[in-house]
């Protein structure tokens, strides 16, 4: 209106500030100066905002410092997906800065689980194509990185062009991609084969040692390009001795040794070593590592740093190829075998790469044709190891060893007390591996001095090898023993020093062993029973002892053995001390029933006061053998009698069945209760179910003491054995094998026990073994605790785990397993259903 002011009120709006965005330089010293965490997490939170917001903008100038931050986060274990976009943006760029971060976040942000790295095949086919050296080289080395399958075979025609390029830097680089390449696709071995023939006249070192490399994985994964190679043995053999004869060179010297790598180890698609230099990448794709590995890089054991002598991460090169392409073929092993013996007698062992070649000499001329001399000289270098100061060479020597022991047992018997010797190592490693070897280098003529080793370091063994130690003891001792008397004595002292860690069948076997000694009865009671009055926490050791007296208790009141020095014992002695063992509280229920069964059995070979001793875990058994003094005390003496000998399978079987059968011969020959005391033995068996005093008389028994009788102790002989469940084979993957054995307890049909044996037959250890089960609802599973989680290699101990699965309505049986385990340094997850066990473990 006029006349009338008007007055504008203006609101002013708050205006926030953003803070600019960090350089790379800035950004490191930021996250390293956080003294938190969560300052830490902070930062980089408020960092990766930045950089998604100049990712929206679509900044072409700085888009690459942006991917050079993400790319360092990435590093740091956060997350940087949302990178993966950018890198394909700056690799298709036309400026090489962009291009060099796009490769690299290509290979640190894509892999094959992810589509988006199929989209980079063209922008690396067109890079390849270029005349451009560095292109060409960050390309290669993405697609040896992470190039997936359907890439490898899109771009296997223009790596095979850059075979033969002039330029020493792509041929390497492009040799190390067809590396990749062919483990990735086996099938391309057709496609590089004609250029490896060509390369191997390459005087490069480098060239040379990636050709050798693609030649061993062609030679691996094709029968045929190992045929053809084989053409090229005395090439290689010409190559190889160039390198043994050259004099020094600064060039490709290592500590003296004239290119160690090129000699024995290998380089993978992930690294190369190019006079000297080294380009890394990531270690997924290197190949499995080999002994060398121990003798010449970064080792596990803590070392002076001046012995070490190179880092990479080496396999065998040359000499690797050698045994490959010699192996079960005796034309090419006679044409190496006189340049091995020169390698393995002039290479320098004062250093660690000169350790290498040489170890990997030994390991070339044990698996191929070789002559018998030069076996011998390998197993004398691998002697000489155990000698050495370093432990590294002192473990890879016992393992190639316990590889050996088979196939050149008198060889490595030479070695024998250097062997026993690294017991004494404190290293566990070491020692373990000792104990192994000794363990096999027993035989008949060495048994009774191995034995003294192996029983001296059973007493002073670590916790963790006394259970190994003892098994293998007991093992050797039924194999090897040269008389029954030293068996005892051997067994008798496992029990004494490692009771508790001995295996489960130790006592039974132990009383099988003293039951068929007729003649040691006596040596055997005397020697238990001193045990047992000095020590009565070993539980088999009681056991034993406590099976032998109740048998045989009436001979240690004879005196009459002449084997030990005289034992002045009487009647209470005896019984006070199973009474002490039934009233200890470290005796087990099957320990206590055990001293039980010895007093019951004493009541009728000894003339003192009976005695007897109430528990309430062996109520049951303690009033039918009350039941037994009072109203049947006239059967008492048939149902007591000694136990027969049991028959078994094992070692000594067929030694043992002459006397089986005159146990037998004399158990017919002893006199049979009458039919009334049968009937009234059935009375005894039900007393515990009748209410009155009133029998109920089942039909007639068989009377001999073989038969009904021994069922009223629940004697482990009694019963006849269930007919065998077979063995089933359930997994078998390169050498790994998986097989089940069964067994149902005949007091518990409704339960079956399974025995799980892993066992591995190839090249390289198994570790980190882990098996997994699962059952039907209407089963319960329970899964103890395997043997351990390693299955050595050729053979070597299996691993054993038991699964207990209880089956009351006896269903159709069915497994499901997951098996994960380390292989050739790959992780290994197996999941698979076994539909086809024996009818017989469920029925």
């Amino acid at each position: 209106m006029p006349g009338q002011r008007v007055f504008l009120h203006s609101r002013t709006l708050p205006v926030r500030m953003v803070a600019p965005s960090l350089k790379l330089q800035d950004l490191i010293e930021e996250i390293r100066g956080a003294k938190t965490q969560a300052q830490e997490r902070e930062v980089i939170q408020k960092e990766c905002a930045h950089i998604r917001a100049s990712f929206r903008d679509g900044d072409p100038v700085h888009r690459h410092r942006q991917l050079a931050k993400l790319l360092y986060v990435h590093m740091l274990g956060y997350p940087a997906h949302f990178g993966q976009m950018e890198c394909l943006k700056l690799i298709a760029s036309s400026r090489f800065t962009d291009k060099r971060v796009g490769y690299l976040g290509a290979m640190l942000l894509l892999d094959e689980r992810h589509d988006a790295h199929l989209l980079i095949t063209n922008s690396i086919k067109n890079d390849l194509s270029q005349g451009i050296q560095p292109v060409q080289g960050l390309a290669l080395c993405t697609l040896s990185t992470m190039g997936s399958a359907e890439m490898c075979r899109d771009l296997a025609p223009e790596v095979e062009k850059l075979l033969l390029q002039p330029s020493p830097y792509l041929r390497k680089k492009a040799i190390l991609t067809a590396v990749h390449m062919i483990r990735k696709v086996p099938e391309l071995s057709s496609v590089f084969l004609p250029p490896c023939v060509h390369l191997l006249h390459e005087r490069h070192h480098g060239i040379l040692l990636g050709t050798i490399t693609l030649i061993t994985e062609l030679c691996e994964r094709s029968p045929a390009a190992l045929k053809h190679f084989r053409k090229v043995v005395p090439q290689l053999v010409q190559i190889l001795r160039t390198l043994v004869t050259t004099g020094y060179s600064t060039e490709h010297s290592i500590s003296g040794v004239s290119d160690p790598f090129l000699q024995d180890q290998e380089t993978c698609g992930a690294e190369e070593v190019w006079g000297g230099s080294r380009e890394r990448a990531r270690p997924s794709q290197c190949s499995p590592p080999c002994w060398s590995f121990l003798l010449s890089s970064v080792t596990p054991y803590p070392m002076n740093p001046s012995t070490f002598q190179f880092s990479t991460q080496p396999q065998v090169q040359i000499l690797r190829l050698l045994r490959i392409l010699g192996r079960n073929h005796e034309e090419s092993s006679e044409t190496m075998n006189d340049l091995l013996a020169q390698v393995a007698t002039n290479t320098d062992t004062s250093r660690n790469a000169g350790n290498a070649v040489l170890f990997e000499t030994v390991l070339t001329i044990m698996d191929i044709h070789s002559a018998a001399g030069l076996r011998v000289l390998a197993v004398n270098i691998l002697g000489r190891f155990l000698l050495n100061s370093d432990r590294n060479i002192r473990y890879v020597a016992l393992t190639s060893l316990l590889r050996l022991v088979q196939s050149d047992h008198s060889a490595v018997q030479r070695h024998r007390p250097t062997v026993v010797d690294c017991l004494q190592e404190t290293d566990a490693s070491l020692s373990r591996r000792a104990l192994e070897l000794s363990l096999a280098l027993v035989n008949s003529s060495n048994v009774r001095a191995m034995m003294q080793e192996l029983q001296a370091f059973l007493e002073s063994c670590p916790p963790d090898l006394r259970a190994d130690c003892a098994s293998g003891i007991l093992l050797a001792a039924e194999r090897f023993a040269p008389t029954k008397r030293w068996h005892i004595d051997t067994i008798l002292h496992v029990l004494t020093t490692a009771g508790t860690h001995v295996r489960d069948d130790a006592v039974a076997n132990l009383t099988q062993l003293i039951g068929g000694a007729q003649e040691l009865h006596a040596y055997s009671v005397r020697r238990l029973y001193n045990a047992l009055a000095e020590d009565i926490s070993q539980q088999p050791l009681v056991q034993v002892a406590a099976w032998c007296i109740g048998e045989y208790g009436d001979l240690l009141l004879e005196g009459n053995c002449e084997e030990i020095e005289p034992l002045q014992v009487d009647e209470e002695e005896v019984l006070a001390l199973l009474e002490k063992v039934l009233q200890s509280h470290m005796s087990l229920p099957a320990t206590r029933g055990y001293a039980l069964t010895a007093l019951m059995k004493l009541s009728t070979r000894l003339q003192g006061d009976n005695k007897s001793c109430l528990d309430v875990e062996l109520q049951q058994r303690a009033v039918e053998y009350d039941t037994l003094f009072q109203k049947y005390d006239h059967m008492r003496a048939a149902i007591l009698e000694k136990m027969p000998l049991v028959e078994r399978d094992g070692p000594q079987a067929d030694e043992e069945a002459k006397q089986s059968k005159e146990a037998a011969q004399l158990s017919e020959a002893a006199p049979a209760p009458t039919e009334s005391q049968a009937s009234q033995l059935l009375d005894l068996l039900d007393l515990l179910d009748r209410a009155s005093g009133d029998a109920q008389h089942p039909p007639p028994l068989d009377p001999s003491p073989g038969g009904a009788l021994v069922y009223l102790l629940d004697l482990p002989c009694a019963p006849p054995p269930p007919a065998p469940i077979p063995d089933l084979k359930v997994f078998e993957r390169e050498g790994v094998q998986l097989n089940l054995s069964f067994i149902r307890p005949p007091e518990n049909p409704a339960l079956l026990l399974i025995t799980i044996t892993a066992t591995n037959s190839s090249e390289g250890d198994v570790t980190n073994f882990i098996c997994q089960a699962a059952v039907p609802k209407s089963l319960q599973l329970q899964l103890q605790a395997p043997s351990g989680n390693t299955v050595p290699a050729r053979g070597g101990l299996p691993i054993t785990q038991l699964f207990r699965i209880l089956n009351p309505n006896k269903a159709p049986l069915r497994l499901k397993l997951r098996l994960t385990y380390n292989h050739f340094h790959q992780s290994v997850q197996e999941i698979f259903e076994v539909n086809n066990l024996p009818v017989e473990s469920w029925q």
